[in-house]
């Protein structure tokens, strides 16, 4: 049996350009928006909704959209707290920017190498990897050969990115992912996982 598992990031948060990983922003007014334009610009073979189960992060620029799409369109909502956000430690509700004043060297070696040079007391990337990936078998193996919707962020979206396309985790960053971008992830029994299409609002 054919699994389908569709990746949506969260859109625009309260956060601004801050690294929120663990912190619970809302999602702003364009944020929801977004979402909403998300999903409705996908013709899923002209049905317009036939996801039959949603997964969500638990925090709330997820979950409340997870929430309010399963409620609309009558759709089951589990959260699995697996598929949060990376915790980046001392850099939690900083910007770029700031960072670049007080700790260029150590937010350039991240930058270039996530894997090796995590942020100051931020959660590792292979334990990161660990619990998404967790995650990611259960849900395979209980929604085998049904369509899911995962609602998570960026990073947990580039790590399973990196998994479905057998890259290294170094090259983490490398991979685009925006606000409310859609991905298609298509399993079939012994073949390996494939990205069957990606869908970003315009720039």
């Amino acid at each position: 049996m054919t699994t389908h598992i569709d990746l949506l990031r969260h859109g625009e948060t309260e956060s601004g350009h801050r690294y929120c990983g663990s912190s619970d922003y809302p999602l702003t007014q364009t944020g929801w928006q977004q979402m909403w334009k998300a999903i409705e610009n996908q013709s899923f073979e002209s049905q317009s909704f036939y996801w039959q189960h949603i997964v969500t992060s638990p925090l709330i620029r997820c979950a409340d959209f997870a929430h309010a799409l399963g409620k609309q369109h009558s759709i089951s909502v589990t959260q699995d707290d697996r598929i949060r956000e990376i915790h980046f430690g001392a850099w939690e509700n900083r910007s770029s920017t700031e960072l670049l004043q007080s700790d260029v060297d150590t937010l350039s070696r991240f930058w270039q190498n996530p894997l090796d040079h995590p942020p100051p007391a931020g959660e590792h990337l292979l334990d990161f990897e660990a619990r998404v990936l967790s995650a990611w078998k259960d849900i395979q193996q209980q929604f085998c050969g049904k369509r899911v919707l995962l609602i998570t962020h960026g990073g947990v979206i580039r790590l399973l990115m990196c998994h479905v396309l057998q890259q290294p985790l170094e090259r983490l960053l490398e991979i685009d992912v925006r606000h409310a971008s859609l991905r298609h992830i298509c399993i079939e029994p012994a073949q390996p996982p494939r990205v069957t299409q990606t869908w970003n609002l315009p720039a």
